[in-house]
């Protein structure tokens, strides 16, 4: 066996690999007992026909297309490990020669890691985000929680208002007949909340509970069921009950349901929590912003391979995802209207995106020496079992060597992003 590496534009490789006329033989043997048994000639069993015979009746082509699988999963590996190329795509093979007593000749074409030209990443611009928060956010942020802990309750003294939550039946005609979807019974609204048909809600604001009233609609012209968009409905409405929704007062009995001695401790707790979600909020911003500029600023040839092989890893990432809430993926792009490869198609931004993000970030690794001690590994691993619950030593044996170095290498371009940002320049 003989391989040979070319490399191409736009980082793309090529390997040619040689397989031996005697191992390629061999792999048609292999071939030939993998489909034997299928294959039945006159005067002899199911099974019991001769390879020779076999090639003599259908040709030595037969056993081809199984024999070069042989061959391409047995050599190319070896070759694309010992070529030292760093292989972002799956291949793509081509058979240049092959024949009875002749050495099999294919090729693997593969995207490879492009070179990045980092551009100057210490000093990036990134806009200044102000945290302080102000008396006035506080209240918002009591507000929120006294909304939270609102109740309802019934009215029974006055008509609806905006606001209410109402219990009312309905039942909708167009042009005197009925249409599926327009009844129910006992059905909750919210006045105001526009989950109805524009103009539905506003039309109960004055009725008494026990009222009646016809409700007269047009259905939007892009309403979801199109053989009702654009046209003009009436609903017969029933009020059944009208809630209103109850605010405690804010005052230290407030607080102390909330587990604080007082109005102002509480004040307190929330600003300080309000403080921490704003400065994750800007670390975030910081780190995405950052990481723009200097993609911004760096350059790489990224192969169209390469772009492929992120767009297909985003789809099995989804998938997964989807599984994991009981949702086949295949149902869920039937549902939005889309394949498989529509998907992909939409992703490749984001793939292009991810790739370019972990080049630079990687190269400053590199150029700024960035090592993660051992000590810190540890502890993050102490971390992870703790969040499976798990013992730290059935944590160790479950994942391998590689998972472990690449844990290391994606801890070293969290501080390569952390680097970037504590190396930026805030602006106005």
């Amino acid at each position: 066996m003989s391989a040979k590496i070319e490399n191409l534009e736009h980082s793309m490789a090529k390997l040619t690999i040689e397989v031996s006329a005697e191992d390629f033989g061999k792999a048609i043997v292999k071939a030939y007992n993998k489909n034997k048994n299928k294959i039945q000639l006159p005067g002899f069993r199911k099974g019991k026909a001769p390879l020779a015979m076999i090639e003599r009746m259908y040709g030595p082509e037969i056993f081809y297309e199984d024999a070069v699988n042989f061959c391409i999963n047995d050599t190319y590996p070896v070759e694309a490990a010992a070529s030292g190329l760093e292989i972002t795509s799956q291949p793509e093979f081509d058979v240049v020669d092959m024949g009875k007593g002749k050495a099999l000749i294919y090729t693997a074409e593969f995207a490879v890691r492009p070179e990045v030209k980092l551009g100057e990443y210490k000093g990036l611009e990134i806009k200044k985000i102000n945290v302080e928060v102000t008396d006035e956010d506080v209240e918002k942020e009591l507000k929120s929680e006294q909304e939270k802990n609102s109740r309802l309750v019934d009215v029974t003294d006055r008509a609806v208002a905006d606001g209410d939550t109402v219990s009312l039946d309905y039942a909708g005609t167009i042009d005197g007949a009925a249409f599926d979807g327009g009844t129910a019974q006992d059905q909750s609204l919210v006045i105001g909340s526009g989950s109805f048909i524009p103009g539905f809600e506003e039309q109960l604001i004055g009725l008494m509970p026990g009222e009646s009233k016809d409700v007269e609609v047009t259905f939007p012209e892009d309403y979801h069921a199109k053989e009702l968009a654009g046209k003009a409905a009436v609903f017969a409405c029933t009020i059944h009950t009208i809630k209103t929704r109850e605010l405690p007062e804010i005052d230290d009995e407030f607080a102390e349901d909330a587990g604080f001695d007082s109005l102002d401790e509480y004040k307190e707790d929330l600003k300080k929590k309000l403080t921490e979600r704003r400065e994750r909020a800007k670390k975030t911003d910081y780190e995405n912003e950052a990481v723009n500029k200097l993609i911004a600023v760096s350059e790489m040839d990224i192969a169209d391979a390469m772009v492929t092989s992120q767009a297909e890893q985003i789809f099995e990432e989804y998938a997964q995802q989807l599984q994991s809430q009981g949702i086949p993926i295949d149902m869920f792009l039937n549902y939005q209207g889309m394949n498989k490869d529509k998907f992909l198609e939409q992703v490749r931004p984001e793939a292009e995106k991810r790739i370019k993000t972990r080049l630079c970030l990687e190269e400053i690794v590199k150029a700024e020496n960035i090592e993660i001690p051992e000590e810190k590994v540890s502890e993050e691993l102490d971390k992870m079992a703790e969040q499976y619950q798990m013992k730290r030593e059935d944590l160790d044996k479950a994942m391998s060597d590689f998972g472990k170095e690449q844990m290391k290498k994606d801890m070293a371009v969290q501080e390569a992003i952390t680097f970037l940002v504590d190396n930026a320049v805030e602006v106005e």
